[in-house]
């Protein structure tokens, strides 16, 4: 028996939403895998931040990782802080992250809730001027990242057909992150 044209029109209006890569509207989730995930957060950096009028925080080169077991995502970035007090005027290191997330509706983003550093290194210093440095940048770099969108969406995406999509559960995977959409 034929389908009546109005469910033919349902199912072409939602081709095209089928089409976007993650979004599996028949299970009611978004996935977002890591080589996605990663592609976008790369676009975003560098960021950059004065600290007291004294000191610049500037992270680059991010490296995202997902954290299933703990629900978090991970961030590893390069990081410089300048200053005219410094010596050779910057010292550089890495700092590694972790962040639950969070569902902004009123944006339509992903974004990283309550970022922590986890460990941060500089080359080249030691002592108390290191960790005074250390203190600094790492407020500083989870000052940058808090609120951080991670991933937004357009209301095109979180539509098909006549309904737009709002976002439940959010969990981190080994390889991704899953949005249940309700």
């Amino acid at each position: 028996m034929p389908l009546p044209r109005r469910h033919c029109l349902l199912a072409f209006a939602m081709l095209p939403a089928i089409g976007h890569a993650g979004f599996n509207f028949f299970t009611g989730e978004y996935t977002a895998s890591h080589a996605e995930l990663q592609s976008l957060v790369e676009k975003q950096f560098p960021l950059e931040q004065r600290y007291a009028e004294i000191f610049r925080v500037r992270l680059q080169d991010p490296r995202l990782g997902l954290n299933a077991p703990a629900q978090r995502t991970g961030l590893t970035a390069a990081l410089t802080i300048a200053s005219p007090w410094l010596r050779g005027g910057q010292v550089g290191g890495t700092v590694a992250m972790s962040s639950a997330l969070r569902w902004d509706a009123a944006a339509r983003a992903l974004r990283l809730d309550r970022p922590s550093v986890e460990s941060l290194e500089l080359q080249g210093l030691a002592g108390g001027d290191a960790e005074r440095l250390r203190r600094i940048a790492a407020v500083v770099a989870q000052e940058l990242l808090h609120d951080h969108v991670l991933r937004s969406f357009t209301k095109q995406e979180m539509t098909v057909g006549l309904k737009t999509y709002e976002v439940g559960a959010i969990t981190v995977l080994d390889e991704g992150i899953k949005i249940q959409l309700e």
